[in-house]
């Protein structure tokens, strides 16, 4: 039996009887080795674990035993420090994402709420569309490193057509979620070096109207409040007078409240930030000014905003917000943003994510039902909707095929008729072709057979014209008067 503070060790064999030394040693290394593992479990829980093993050791103690004082303190005191020491050495991550129109000092604020000057080029208002700009930066105060994101929207209300403004937002915080869980679903993961890539806090900046609310903001916040935490805001506050601004924070509240639109609540629940955090919820929205010129008013220098009536000073609270926001968003509330984020965006999220690909945590009887059971039953799902798909297209083949060969019998039915019909035509042509040829053949041969009697009777008179020439002739020779004649 331990006890912390100088208390004592009882130690007894299994037997009843008291422990040699070596068995001693040996069952306090095996204290001590059971006692490491706890070390990621929260303060609370391990107290509670302690008073619980207390208890049961109590329980044992008999008359007879012998009890051994022990040397020292057992140190899981040390667990905070060890937390602690770890998280610094890890690192943390934090996302922030600001949602306004083009030119409500959305870059200047975050150089101002980290004191750093953040690496940006200026939006102009003719952009096409509503575009997602992000960077990560490293930033380092004390002994604490902080990896910073910070999401601007580029050409947000800048389109004269703005119903799908908040399309490209919401994508862009699910395909976070999406890769996060990608990560936590593989076999080997590595959630320990991952860039958590998260959105933790929504800063939404509304234009200082004074009057209320544009359909724009109302939309686009209500298509967010379930993904993210969003803190409003009312940009370049110094714009408004102050009466102007509390009524402005009032009809922002109410409708806000009217419409449904979940904001970002500061917890309540823990005794320490319990009463500045419930304060601060009545101030929400935080009227702010950014501004990183610093001006020397006094003995000290300020961020302020210098202008022809005055100066407004940034770190004033009695001027602007800007002091609370810093507080709330950064040095109170950073890890409830994270945790939030986590256990509640992204669980909901994951669990309709998981239900979409039909995984469930108990059966129709409400019976607890293993990741193994949804995988064999979605499996088997899986399986007897691809066997009927298959037999359903496999009669679709058959019935297509059936189809098909009555589309093929059917044309070469057509085919063989007018291969007749062409067959017949060309029979008679063949017989109408043939008889004009015999005509022809008897035209030819009755003109040849003229033919040769006309060269016959030419012969003929050719040879009595030849006759009586000769005659002619020779009468002529011998009687040469008739020549003169």
């Amino acid at each position: 039996m331990g006890e912390v503070g100088g208390g004592v060790v009882e130690l007894r064999d299994s037997s009843g009887g008291r422990s040699p030394p070596s068995t001693q040693r040996s069952r306090s290394s095996a204290v001590s080795c059971a006692v490491a593992p706890v070390s990621a479990a929260p303060v609370a829980a391990l107290a509670e674990a302690g008073a619980m093993a207390a208890t049961d050791i109590a329980r044992q103690v008999g008359e007879g035993c012998r009890t051994v004082p022990l040397a020292g303190h057992v140190g899981f005191d040390s667990l905070p420090d060890q937390l602690v020491n770890q998280s610094i050495s890890q690192g943390f991550c934090f996302n922030i994402l600001c949602v306004g129109e083009t030119g409500l000092g959305k870059s200047t604020l975050m150089d101002t709420l980290f004191n750093t000057k953040f690496e940006g080029e200026p939006a102009t208002h003719t952009q096409p569309g509503v575009q997602l700009r992000s960077n990560t930066y490293d930033l380092q105060e004390s002994n604490v490193g902080l990896k910073l994101t910070i999401v601007s929207t580029v050409g947000f209300g800048d389109q004269i057509n703005k119903e799908d403004s908040y399309k490209p937002i919401v994508e862009f915080i699910d395909a976070q979620f999406e890769a996060y869980l990608q990560e936590e679903l593989k076999i080997r993961r590595v959630l320990h070096t991952y860039h958590d890539s998260r959105i933790h806090a929504c800063l939404y900046f509304i234009a200082p109207t004074g009057h209320s609310l544009k359909s724009l903001d109302l939309v686009t916040m209500k298509k967010l409040d379930s993904k993210v935490n969003i803190i409003p805001i009312i940009a370049k506050s110094d714009a408004i007078s102050k009466s102007e601004l509390t009524k402005f924070k009032i009809k922002i509240t109410s409708e806000l409240v009217s419409n449904g639109v979940q904001i970002y609540q500061f917890p309540t629940d823990d005794e320490l930030v319990a009463e500045i955090n419930g304060t601060m919820n009545a101030h929400l929205p935080f009227a702010v000014i950014g501004s990183t010129e610093e001006l020397k008013i006094g003995n000290k220098m300020m961020k302020a905003r210098q202008y022809p009536w005055g100066t407004v000073q940034v770190e004033n609270e009695a001027h602007c917000d800007f002091v609370k926001l810093r507080e709330m968003l950064i040095r109170v509330n950073m890890e409830d943003l994270r945790e939030q984020t986590h256990s509640r965006h992204y669980e909901l999220y994951r669990r309709c994510k998981l239900e979409e690909m039909g995984f469930k945590d108990t059966d129709p009887d409400s019976k607890p039902f293993s990741l193994q059971e949804t995988y064999e039953a979605k499996r088997n799902e899986f399986l007897g909707e691809l066997q009927k798909k298959e037999e359903e297209m496999r009669q679709m083949f058959v019935q297509r095929v059936k189809e098909k060969e009555a589309e093929l019998k059917e044309a070469e039915k057509e085919l063989h008729e007018k291969f007749d019909r062409l067959k017949k035509l060309h029979q008679d042509e063949k017989k109408k072709l043939e008889d004009k040829k015999k005509s022809l053949d008897d035209e030819v041969n009755a003109f040849k057979q003229r033919k040769t009697a006309a060269e016959l009777l030419q012969s003929q008179g050719s040879q009595a014209g030849g006759s009586q020439t000769l005659k002619r002739d020779k009468e002529k020779k011998n009687n040469p008067w008739l020549c003169t004649e």
